[in-house]
């Protein structure tokens, strides 16, 4: 029999670690893990995110409303907060007070353990396939495997940086992990647009 999976993807880990600076963002997430495992019976693609702001938020919308399409794909959102940070910039001459602010994600890895936990604790799954490089989630990998050890854990860390890559903790907490296989990325592209109940997406053409 085929096993049960679930998929968790850090929506900005594989960002950052696939696809930023590359044409393959228009991504069809259903039919990307379905090449990825296609011995596994997938349930849900839970793809962890936060809304940005800005003059890249309407990619950003557009991109969400795609992936409502597909079936198996639920979109779960977390928040940015903004914090002050201090400038270190050696020899900065500025007087004024030197902090700026910068927007914080928040709330991913914790929405990813508790999702996890819950699908464990309602036997979703038989497979818990985790896509990121973020040491926070070993806690929640850990719990998994204390309270399920017949479940199994796969980590694919989405990155094309070796150091970035490394993600030796939340590697050493998995069954199994290996690279995201960024090669099938071309291979799993949404059509330039995509039909929903609303009308038609279009891909965004700085993408």
């Amino acid at each position: 029999m085929r096993k049960r999976a679930v998929v968790y993807v850090d929506g900005f880990n594989f960002y950052y670690g696939a696809v930023r600076g590359s044409p393959y963002k228009w991504l069809d997430l259903e039919r990307f893990f379905r090449l990825l495992l296609p011995n596994d019976d997938i349930h849900a693609v839970r793809y962890f995110t936060a809304l940005i702001k800005g003059p890249t938020s309407p990619n950003q919308e557009r991109y969400l409303r795609a992936l409502a399409t597909r079936s198996l794909v639920e979109v779960v959102l977390g928040k940015f907060k903004t914090k002050n940070v201090a400038c270190r910039v050696a020899g900065c001459t500025y007087g004024g007070a030197k902090f700026f602010q910068v927007p914080e994600e928040k709330r991913t890895d914790v929405n990813i353990g508790v999702r996890m936990l819950d699908d464990a604790y309602q036997n979703v799954c038989d497979r818990f396939v985790v896509v990121s490089g973020d040491s926070d989630l070993v806690p929640a990998l850990n719990l998994v495997k204390l309270r399920f050890p017949a479940k199994q854990i796969l980590v694919y860390v989405p990155t094309r940086n070796l150091i970035r890559g490394a993600a030796v903790e939340l590697r050493s907490a998995a069954d199994r992990h290996r690279d995201l296989p960024l090669n099938l990325l071309p291979h799993a592209q949404f059509s330039a647009v995509v039909a929903d109940g609303g009308g038609s997406i279009a891909k965004p053409t700085s993408w």
